[in-house]
């Protein structure tokens, strides 16, 4: 079979593994279960099978329009999987590792990268608009997130990943590769928030639980928890929340009243929409931090006045992946599990197989569940 991709001729031996995939076809459609066939792995790659990855919200954005995806794709980015092969040119993967497959892979070189800025590298998410795979038809495959996990496999480069300890259990790894590491990491890196503070977090999906956690570790005294379904309190409070509020009418008032009516030190709005940004504005203290850790849509517009803006002096700004140097942090994280400080099972409330993806993403678009773990292979629970 001849294929033709971006201008170029390939054939099958391009694409030489045939695995099972969750394919998106169209937005707002099922995926669709079926083989495609993953290209050859290259001298700097590696071709890894999924073990167990994450529904994340990111994912019911890409699959619902709100974020943009060339298709058809294969989405799926929070994963740990075991290394089945690697290129030639890679030297410290051997078969067999499990590693933590990484949504933003740094390139080294550019402005960002060479400014501490790995996670906001140039080229980091270029891969995203780049075909890895083949249908059986002869249809290019993109990745969705640079990663496409929802498959049996994949290949992407060696600085895709991060290898995981031995003593690190493979769904807890999995959690690392984006929630956990975006939520923790926009408390203590992006915010840095200070010992004895006030945070509110906005939005307790797995990644507004993972700030509740950050703010935990970073030594937050006060700390409340804002979400729409009451049914998270229990959730928010074992995470680290020391508050638990419903989103209503009411919602300020009783922040207000947590915070010595000065409103937060430090917030968190882990939804994205303009409403929610513009509630945390209204939560925060003369002077204090807003950060937007959720991902919104390109239309969805914020207004300030230019008066509001200079009169409270308060800092916003946005977070990717948690400000983090993947490779470099992960290892503190690696510790915290160890040592019981970062609890991640309670946020998997689901388990299921490729076949279960849509239902999981309709849990989320409802708001309830925080993450449910898939096993591409099979096994749902």
């Amino acid at each position: 079979m001849t294929v033709q991709t971006e201008g170029s001729t390939t054939t099958e031996a391009d694409y030489p593994h045939a695995v099972q995939a969750a394919v998106l076809r169209a937005v707002g459609e099922p995926m669709s279960v079926e083989t495609i066939r993953l290209r050859a792995v290259g001298p700097g790659d590696v071709r890894v099978r999924i073990e167990q990855t994450g529904v994340c919200h990111s994912d019911l954005s890409l699959a619902r329009g709100v974020l943009a995806q060339p298709l058809p794709a294969v989405l799926g980015h929070e994963a740990c999987g075991t290394v089945v092969e690697v290129g030639a040119q890679v030297t410290d993967l051997a078969e067999g590792q499990r590693v933590i497959l990484l949504w933003i892979t740094p390139c080294g070189q550019c402005f960002h990268c060479t400014h501490d800025e790995p996670h906001l590298c140039a080229t980091g998410s270029q891969r995203a608009g780049e075909p890895y795979a083949l249908t059986e038809q002869g249809e290019p495959v993109y990745p969705g997130l640079t990663v496409g996990s929802f498959a049996e496999q994949t290949v992407l480069p060696r600085g895709a990943v991060v290898p995981v300890p031995d003593d690190i259990d493979t769904a807890d790894a999995a959690l690392l590769g984006c929630a956990v590491t975006t939520g923790v990491g926009a408390a203590t890196s992006t915010a840095q928030v200070t010992a004895g503070s006030s945070v509110l977090v906005i939005g307790l999906g797995g990644v507004g639980l993972s700030v509740l956690q950050g703010a935990r570790l970073a030594g937050a005294t006060t700390i409340v928890a804002v979400d729409r379904n009451t049914e998270k309190a229990e959730l928010a409070l074992a995470a680290g929340a020391t508050d638990f509020v419903p989103a209503d009418e009411d919602t300020k008032k009783a922040v207000r009243g947590l915070t010595e009516k000065r409103g937060a030190d430090f917030a968190f709005d882990c939804v994205g929409s303009s409403r929610t940004i513009r509630d945390m504005w209204s939560m925060t203290r003369r002077g204090g931090s807003c950060t937007i850790v959720g991902i919104g849509g390109k239309d969805d517009t914020v207004a300030f006045s230019a008066l509001e803006l200079f009169h409270f002096a308060r800092t916003l700004r946005g977070c990717v992946a948690g400000s983090l140097d993947a490779v470099a942090d992960m290892p503190r994280f690696f510790d915290w599990v160890r040592a019981g400080e970062l609890d991640l099972r309670p946020m998997v409330t689901g388990h299921g197989t490729l076949a279960d993806l849509d239902r999981a993403l309709d849990e989320l678009a409802a708001g309830r569940g925080i993450r449910t773990l898939v096993r591409p292979g099979g096994g749902g629970s």
